[in-house]
Formats: C-alpha cells, sequence, structure tokens
C-alpha cells in the first residue's frame, strides 16, 4: 500500500501530535496504563495538607460525619434517641438541609488559618455519601448549597480564596456512592449490572467539580461495594489524565472500586488513619482527624476526644520518615465556623513547621526511619543538603542525646540543632552511632516546643 501524498504529512504528524497531547504520553483507561503515569513532583514534596469535612451532618454534629446511615439505616440507639428528644417525630435528614447556614463562613479567614497551619495543600469535601453536594450542581438539584441552606457556592469561593491568598494547591473530595439515593439502590439490587447511578449523577459531577474548579487532588471515597468498572473510574481517570484542564498536575488517590484500594490509582490511603509506621515502596498518605472519633464536627465531643498537639507532631514526623503525606481533618460548624480547638492545633503546627519545616517539606526517607537506640526519634533526608534530619520528641534529661543509627566521622561530622548557632559536640560510638551534648537552655531559649530537629551532615 502506498503512502500517503506528500502536502497531507504535516498535517498528519500534527493530528498525531495532537493525538498524543503534543508530545505528553496518552493514557489509556486501563489500571497498567493509568498506574505507571509518575505522580507529579510537588504532592511528594508537600508533604502535608489539611482535610475539611464540612456538609449537612455538621447540623446535628452528633456522633459522626455517618449520622444519617448510623441514624436511618443501622438505627443506632444514641443516634435514635438524640433524634427522639430534639426533634419531632416526622422529622426527615432531609430537613436539615435548611439548616446547614454558613453565615459565619468567611473563605479569606479560613484561607489564612490553612496558610498559618503550614500546609501546602487542602481537600475539601465537595459531596459526602449524603449526596449534599457543596457545590451548585446541576446533577444535585434542590439537594446543594446553592439551592438549599446557605444558598452560596462554597467550593467556589473557597478555592477563590485559597488561591488568592496562599499558595497551598486546592483539593476536592468526592464520595462516588450515595447511601440512600433511588438510583444507587436500584443498581445495588441488579448487583450492579445496571448503571443509572453513575452515568447520570457521579460521573457527571466529578466531570462538573474538575472543569469548573480546577482541583489538583482528586480524592475519591465511597465504592459502596462496587467494582471500579461499574463506575467507569479507568475512564474518567484517563480523560483527567490526558485531557482535564489539570492534566500535568493533578493527583488522585486509590479509591475508586471494590479492590482498588492500595492497589491503583496515584497515591495509597489503604485505609483511614494509615500509618504503618515503616518505608513503603508506593507514595502514600495518612488521612486522619484531630478529633478521634470523627471527621466532621461534633459538638458531643470532650476536650480527651482531640489530639494534643504533641500527638500530632508525632503523627507528622512518623508519616513523613516513612515516606506519606498527612492530611489532617478538621469539621466546620453548620454555621461556617472553624472551632476554636481546631485552630489552635492548626497554627501550632504551622509554629512548628516554621522552625523545622527543613526537615519535612521536599525531603526523601532516609536509610533508616526511626532510631534503633533511642525511640521518638524519626529521620529524614535532605539531599539538595546534603543532611541528614534527626526529629526527636523528647528532650534527654541527661542533656545528652544518644543516636544508634548514624556513622558520624571525626573531623567531618557536623551537628547543629535547628533554631541554635553554635555547631554541638558529639562522640563517636565506633563505627556506628553517636552521643552529642545538647546546649543547656531554659524552656524560653528553645527553638521550639514539641520536638527539634538535628541536622547532621557528613553522616553515611
Amino acid at each position: 500500500m502506498s503512502g500517503p501524498p506528500a502536502p497531507l504529512l504535516p498535517l498528519l504528524l500534527l493530528g498525531l501530535l495532537a493525538a498524543s497531547g503534543g508530545g505528553q504520553p496518552r493514557y489509556e483507561p486501563t489500571w497498567g496504563s493509568l498506574d505507571a503515569r509518575p505522580l507529579p513532583a510537588w504532592f511528594d514534596e508537600a508533604k502535608f495538607g489539611v482535610f475539611i469535612h464540612w456538609g449537612v451532618f455538621s447540623v446535628p454534629s452528633f456522633g459522626s460525619e455517618w449520622f444519617w446511615w448510623y441514624w436511618q439505616k443501622e438505627k443506632r440507639e444514641p443516634y435514635v434517641k438524640f433524634m427522639q428528644a430534639n426533634y419531632p417525630p416526622e422529622f426527615s435528614y432531609e430537613d436539615f438541609g435548611p439548616l446547614f447556614t454558613a453565615e459565619f463562613f468567611d473563605p479569606n479567614q479560613w484561607a489564612d488559618i490553612l496558610k498559618a497551619s503550614g500546609a501546602k495543600y487542602v481537600v475539601l469535601t465537595s459531596k459526602h455519601h449524603e449526596g449534599f453536594t457543596l457545590w451548585g450542581s446541576k446533577y444535585s438539584w434542590n439537594w446543594n448549597a446553592v439551592d438549599v441552606g446557605p444558598k452560596r457556592d462554597l467550593v467556589a469561593e473557597l478555592a477563590t480564596s485559597v488561591r488568592n491568598r496562599t499558595d497551598l494547591r486546592f483539593g476536592l473530595y468526592h464520595s462516588l456512592f450515595e447511601w440512600f439515593n433511588p438510583l444507587f439502590l436500584e443498581d445495588a439490587t441488579n448487583v450492579f449490572k445496571t448503571r443509572k447511578f453513575p452515568t447520570s449523577k457521579s460521573l457527571p459531577e466529578l466531570y462538573e467539580i474538575v472543569t469548573k474548579y480546577r482541583p489538583e487532588i482528586i480524592w475519591s471515597d465511597g465504592d459502596g461495594n462496587a467494582p471500579d468498572i461499574y463506575w467507569n473510574s479507568t475512564g474518567f481517570l484517563a480523560w483527567l489524565y490526558n485531557d482535564s484542564p489539570v492534566r500535568d498536575t493533578v493527583v488522585t488517590n486509590d479509591r475508586w472500586g471494590v479492590g482498588s484500594i492500595c492497589r491503583h490509582g496515584g497515591f495509597y490511603t489503604c485505609s483511614d488513619r494509615y500509618n504503618p509506621g515503616h518505608l513503603l515502596p508506593h507514595k502514600w498518605e495518612n488521612c486522619m482527624t484531630i478529633d478521634k472519633k470523627s471527621w466532621g464536627y461534633r459538638r458531643d465531643a470532650q476536650l480527651d476526644d482531640y489530639l494534643t498537639i504533641e500527638d500530632l507532631v508525632k503523627q507528622l514526623v512518623e508519616t513523613v520518615s516513612c515516606g506519606g503525606n498527612l492530611l489532617m481533618n478538621i469539621g466546620p460548624t453548620r454555621d461556617g465556623r472553624i472551632a476554636v480547638v481546631f485552630e489552635e492545633r492548626l497554627r501550632q503546627v504551622g509554629a512548628w513547621l516554621n522552625v523545622n519545616g527543613g526537615a519535612i517539606y521536599g525531603t526523601k526517607p532516609w536509610r533508616a526511619q526511626n532510631d534503633t537506640v533511642t525511640p521518638d526519634v524519626w529521620y529524614t533526608s535532605g539531599p539538595k543538603e546534603g543532611r541528614v534530619n534527626a526529629i526527636f520528641l523528647n528532650w534527654p534529661l541527661s542533656g545528652t542525646l544518644e543516636l544508634g543509627e548514624p556513622r558520624a566521622k571525626l573531623g567531618e561530622t557536623q551537628v547543629k540543632l535547628v533554631g541554635y548557632e553554635e555547631p554541638l559536640k558529639w562522640v563517636t560510638l565506633g563505627e556506628k552511632g553517636i552521643i552529642i551534648a545538647l546546649p543547656q537552655l531554659t524552656p524560653k531559649q528553645l527553638p521550639c516546643q514539641w520536638g527539634w530537629t538535628l541536622h547532621l551532615t557528613d553522616v553515611n
């Protein structure tokens, strides 16, 4: 067969380039192809993000963001009793919608708190399993924040403030399934052989939020026990990576249908509050909550239910040492406030990162994640600076810190405490190990609270 006429060759070449994204690889709608996509570098460098669970569940703000399911489906006693004691018998979950008012929601204030936290990205629940969208979705008629409750596009407002006032990347959480959506329940009854719900609701919403808000993280959740074929997850992801407005920078997680978690997608989440304590071969994220018992705001929370700043710094350090990112969750109130306890924790993390961020942002895991001699010492590596960071969470009463992992060299190795000017004295323990003399400082002279960083240069 003869080739095309010469004048057509440039046109054909242009067509081929367009089909391949101008030299960019095209991803097929298969896990083999999609999983081969390199994770955009910004995500690994960021290390720390803030999760925000906000929705109609913030109105009862009792027990959990799974309030509707626990009350209506599982009929758990505390939830049933709460409704009986506080609401009329005919009150439905939908009646909470108009009470989700957000009158105190100030997206600029939220953005300023997020910036002060030291986070590099934020993920907002655009829609949880209740199906209520925080934007005026045309696929969620009369069950969205523009038609009901605030009468505001909460997603757009926060996205604008975050982008105008901070350098955080903006991301959106989206639940694939909805507990009580009749179309989903019908598909489930048909053992997912029909696909009414994803084609008319879930997938159109995903395309809508990407084209409208250009999130750089799509945090998918809630497979409803349906396979990824039912959700057409690979088809959506192929479009996201090939043709969407965020194709070059977007990152995704691993919750795209039964069996995909911890196996397919961008970064792995594996489970809520996932913190393996050792290095993983694949990029992962520890999504966890400041409130130990809930992702949404709870009016019935006690002070002991909140993780302390010491707990949070430890989670951050452990996670980053083992190659993960930390996604720390807060739950705002129905009227749009970030509760003072959440704001305080976020600002405290930011204050800690202001001193110790060089041992967190842009680092890589070292050959050892934690120390073999002294507990609660975690390592990261700064390859650009040619140093090892040893973060210790307890200041030793003896004034000396023994580390079992570094291999120090006399006349070459230097040890510095971040935030303190003078280099520290140390002695080697033979082939491996080092004892460091810490400076004698009063509590006010310490560079920070809740954990300190040593920079070690020229250690193997």
